[in-house]
């Protein structure tokens, strides 16, 4: 199941699993607290077998292009699973005034 949610609006649930789908050097420059780089190029079964299956995964890319594509890929390999979408993106995070991380943290 694939939802949608306002990044500027959502309450990050502690231990949320939140994917960054933008390549590495974009994650770099700036990402949400907590997220992880998962480029959507790399998303594939592995990917998944890495969280509990009653775990909703959270989703954002930077402006919000990418991450409903890869909402859509990873809801074709595990349709049993909860895909959330942070609409917005990194963007909007920082529009916002959400801290944002810097580097390399996978």
């Amino acid at each position: 199941m694939i939802r949608k949610q306002e990044i500027t609006t959502f309450e990050f649930p502690e231990d949320a699993i939140i994917w960054d789908v933008r390549d590495a050097s974009s994650y770099a420059e700036g990402h949400v607290k907590g997220a992880k780089n998962r480029p959507i190029g790399d998303l594939g079964a592995e990917s998944l077998t890495q969280v509990p299956t009653d775990q909703p995964i959270y989703i954002l890319c930077g402006g919000g292009s990418k991450a409903p594509r890869a909402a859509e890929k990873l809801e074709e390999l595990d349709n049993s699973r909860e895909y959330v979408i942070l609409m917005g993106g990194t963007r909007a995070a920082k529009a916002a005034g959400m801290p944002l991380d810097q580097g390399h943290t996978a």
